[in-house]
């Protein structure tokens, strides 16, 4: 089947279910291998607009005043190898629907390459890939009373209204653009995978998210707390395939973040007892679902 261009969903449907994991679980930093530091730097910085906040030792951790939202570390010469599982995008999730005008004004004055604008009845959503071809979204949310309840039925992937988005502007043509605004967070990630079925049973049935919303057997969508998607796992690009090699320009880890260490235990005893007992590592325990990807279970 091939990939639809950039798309979030496409015609889901499912019934959201008992959450077993805290329902203020979240989605922490993403952590990405790239190729030059200073060209990913350069990009983040005037392109999508994060503010640096430490560097050093080939690393950097980007983000808001607030929060880190992405941490890099350089292999020199790295590049992305496809197909593989791994990163699909990292989506930024902005407060406000000017916030998200700002930007893409902004994107189109400074001349910001995109690769999709959608409308997808929960959010309003805009892509780019980084130099390194790691995906990005960045979107708002549509306030919760329109979509709670109906995410299964109802998320979708429509044109987006750039025109009526813009009238958000007095004037886009001079809209002053200072970087991503606080309270920006990370709002999901969207992971590549080489099966749906195992991918849901490990993020619905072990670590305990929801499953909001699925494409036949090409895409799942999972969150806590009745959000519409912490969690997206495709196989638009990825069915059967395995993990980049060490050295590529891929996906470290995702971080999803529970409220205490009590929750974490309570994921962390299920994971063991499935056969799955997660391996301690520098940011916290870590845990691979099963197409590979890494994800670090941290605490708020």
């Amino acid at each position: 089947m091939s990939a639809p261009r950039d798309p979030e969903e496409l015609g889901t449907t499912s019934e959201a279910v008992h959450c077993e994991i805290a329902d203020s679980t979240t989605v922490g930093a993403v952590h990405l291998a790239v190729g030059d530091l200073g060209r990913s730097l350069d990009y983040y910085r005037t392109q999508i607009g994060l503010g640096v906040r430490e560097q050093g030792g080939g690393e950097a951790s980007l983000g808001t005043p607030e929060r880190e939202l992405l941490h890099l570390v350089e292999r020199p010469g790295a590049r992305p190898v496809n197909p593989s599982t791994g990163l699909y995008h990292f989506a930024l999730l902005v407060p406000e629907r000017t916030d998200l005008a700002t930007w893409l004004a902004h994107a189109a004055r400074d001349r910001v390459g995109m690769t999709g604008m959608s409308d997808h009845f929960v959010s309003e959503a805009l892509y780019l890939r980084d130099p390194d071809h790691h995906g990005i979204e960045i979107y708002w949310d549509r306030p919760r009373e329109i979509w709670q309840g109906q995410v299964g039925m109802r998320m979708t992937t429509e044109p987006l209204d750039v025109e009526n988005l813009l009238d958000e502007l007095d004037d886009p043509g001079s809209e002053p653009f200072d970087g991503l605004p606080g309270g920006t967070t990370m709002g999901h990630a969207h992971l590549q995978v080489a099966e749906i079925d195992s991918t849901v049973g490990f993020y619905r049935d072990l670590l305990g998210f929801g499953l909001m919303a699925q494409l036949g057997d090409t895409a799942a969508f999972l969150a806590a707390g009745g959000y519409h998607h912490h969690l997206g796992a495709n196989t638009w690009e990825s069915r059967g395939a395995s993990p980049p090699p060490a050295g590529t320009a891929a996906l470290r880890h995702a971080t999803i973040v529970l409220p205490d260490d009590a929750a974490r235990d309570r994921v962390l005893d299920r994971l063991e007892r499935a056969g799955h007992a997660a391996e301690e590592g520098e940011y916290g325990p870590a845990v691979f679902d099963p197409s590979g990807n890494r994800l670090v279970l941290s605490t708020q």
